[in-house]
């Protein structure tokens, strides 16, 4: 998705630090900006498979979804039900009420 930064844990990389943020997502592959690398150049462009960034070779660590009001209401709410004996149905119907009061 867009907006996610990604750790490169290559053994040449993770020591660097290099981090990628998504610029775009394609059918097979992502177009990254490198946003953060002790060796390297920032700012510079780059792009790697769909398949590779959602392997161990890389480490999501920001998502914009995480800031996202609706998500952090449904976080909330599965939270709140969370519980040995909760059933789908309960975590679903804690997710559907949040999601209702979020948009009202």
């Amino acid at each position: 998705m867009a907006g996610q930064l990604y750790r490169d844990l290559a053994p040449d990389m993770k020591a660097r630090d290099r981090r990628l943020r998504v610029l775009a997502v394609g059918p097979e592959r992502a177009d990254l900006a490198v946003e953060h690398d002790l060796g390297g150049p920032v700012g510079r462009k780059t792009h790697a498979s769909i398949a590779r960034l959602r392997s161990s070779a890389f480490e999501l660590i920001e998502d914009a979804t995480d800031a996202d009001p609706q998500y952090l209401a449904v976080l909330a709410a599965v939270t709140d039900v969370h519980q040995p004996d909760a059933t789908p149905a309960d975590y679903a119907r804690a997710a559907l009420h949040a999601i209702r009061r979020a948009a009202q």
